[in-house]
């Protein structure tokens, strides 16, 4: 699953002190009141789509975002992920802009916005027991719709609801019982009162594991349903070891992503066996609400190369380009289109795809694709370690709008500007449609760190979990 993902933590390179950003060095900035009428970034990619695209107002623009000043804040532990963001709640009895985070050892942090303070901080119990080994998490939290509470996982294996205004956890539930192996690698969900986990396996592959969707109540926390990608014909929480099959990891950088008309669940799996039956390794699935039942499923018609060469399909999750039609990336330097209405049911899908694209830099890709829709129009924007790329989709097809030669982790689009963080040391902003360059922002290296963009601020974490660090650093641009 992650062989190759491993070679990443190369990238990861120390801060340029020559920035071409203004660098805010006057100590921690003042304390601001809140934002009035601001807008929240809740999961990561902006939707329950994880689609990277928030057409909010933020206040950045192509005009003033160069003149935004850097501040770092230094956290107790690396966040090889993205951020959320809340507006003007209430923590510690005071109103406050925050970030929240989690570290790759399943510290969650609130962060001040406006002053790059830390407002609570929660540790999992157990921490000591394995931070500074290979037992991480590359999760993002969600927020409850209600703004009072957010959902964060732990390398335990837990997923824990904790509370906004002073980070302590309602209910922390297991959703894998081996979780030496079973890592929770990629951001949490939230959809119709529920919140959704995917399961993959750390670097190495070391059996057992399983790929799992995992959905939980929101208000309670108990584990409602459990679909396993492998011995799929077994619902509910089960023993790796007690599965035939290891592997087909759900590891995508967006992690389960939701339609949120339908409320369908769609899922990418890596190396693993797979026979169109119980076993669904290197396929696209689409669940029902409950992850109880298969509503589409595709695999490429190559999946036995794939799963022998380590090419996973599912080092990237979908992307849903319209009601019928998703994007696939993965390991093989393809992009896919994908026909849901032909791939639909049970019933196995062995390739027939409608279109296949070479990613970028025609190289592996593990980021989100982001789908940007904005004037009757619809752009996929992808990145890879060799490139960045747009094509601009209509009736089950791409059409290749530019490309640089830039690498990039997973892009995100805000209030019509594109940026994509370099894990060399360089977020760079871009003109959506046409690819133009804005300016860039020089910062520190990382992994598959990712920026969000709320109330006139860039919030980007730095650092690789690969290194196995208990501290961090987070990155916030404002606005002078």
């Amino acid at each position: 699953m992650c062989r190759i993902a491993a070679l990443c933590a190369v990238l990861l390179l120390a801060c340029n002190a020559h920035s071409s950003n203004p660098i805010d060095t006057s100590g921690t900035p003042p304390p601001g009141p809140p934002t009035p009428n601001g807008h929240d970034w809740v999961q990561f990619g902006a939707d329950q789509a994880h689609s990277g695209a928030s057409t909010a107002p933020t206040g950045i623009t192509a005009a003033n975002v160069a003149t935004m000043k850097l501040q770092q804040v230094s956290i107790d532990g690396t966040v090889d992920a993205s951020v959320i963001y809340l507006h003007d709640v209430q923590i510690g009895g005071a109103a406050h802009d925050a970030f929240f985070v989690t570290t790759s050892y399943g510290k969650t942090i609130a962060i001040d916005a406006a002053s790059g303070s830390v407002l609570w901080t929660f540790t999992p119990v157990g921490y000591s027991g394995w931070a500074g080994s290979s037992r991480i998490t590359n999760s993002t939290p969600v927020a409850d719709p209600s703004r009072d509470f957010i959902y964060a996982a732990s390398p335990d294996g837990h997923i824990q609801k904790l509370a906004v205004g002073d980070g302590h956890a309602v209910w922390s539930i297991a959703i894998t019982s081996l979780p030496q192996r079973e890592k929770i690698a990629s951001p949490l969900s939230y959809s119709r009162g529920r919140v959704i986990a995917v399961t993959g396996g750390y670097v190495g592959d070391a059996p057992s594991y399983q790929g799992k969707v995992a959905v939980l109540d929101a208000s309670s926390g108990q584990l409602l349903h459990v679909w396993n990608s492998l011995c799929s014909d077994r619902l509910g929480l089960i023993d790796p070891n007690s599965c035939a099959q290891s592997g087909s990891a759900i590891w995508g950088r967006a992690g389960a992503i939701v339609d949120s008309t339908t409320g369908n669940i769609l899922v990418a799996t890596g190396n693993g066996r797979w026979d169109g039956a119980t076993n669904w390794g290197d396929a696209m699935l689409v669940l029902d609400p409950d992850a109880t039942r298969l509503v589409a499923n595709y695999t490429p018609q190559n999946t036995d190369i794939l799963e022998q060469n380590d090419t996973d399909l599912g080092s990237t999750s979908p992307a849903l380009l319209d009601a019928t039609h998703v994007a696939q990336a993965g390991k093989d330097g393809q992009i896919r289109v994908i026909d849901l209405q032909s791939s639909s049911g049970a019933t196995p899908h062995r390739g027939g795809e409608t279109q296949t694209v070479r990613t970028p830099g025609g190289s592996a890709v593990f980021t989100a694709l982001a789908v940007y829709r904005h004037a009757g129009q619809v752009l996929l924007i992808a990145a890879d370690g060799g490139g960045t790329a747009a094509w601009r989709y209509g009736n089950g097809s791409l059409t290749a709008a530019w490309s640089n030669a830039n690498a990039g982790t997973s892009p995100v689009v805000a209030d019509g500007l594109l940026y994509v963080y370099n894990p060399g040391g360089t977020l760079r902003v871009y003109e959506p449609d046409t690819g133009n360059p804005v300016t860039q922002l020089t910062c520190g290296g990382g992994h598959w760190n990712s920026p969000i963009v709320a109330d006139g601020r860039i919030a980007l974490p730095e650092g690789s979990a690969n290194s196995h660090n208990t501290s961090g650093v987070l990155d916030i641009w404002r606005l002078p």
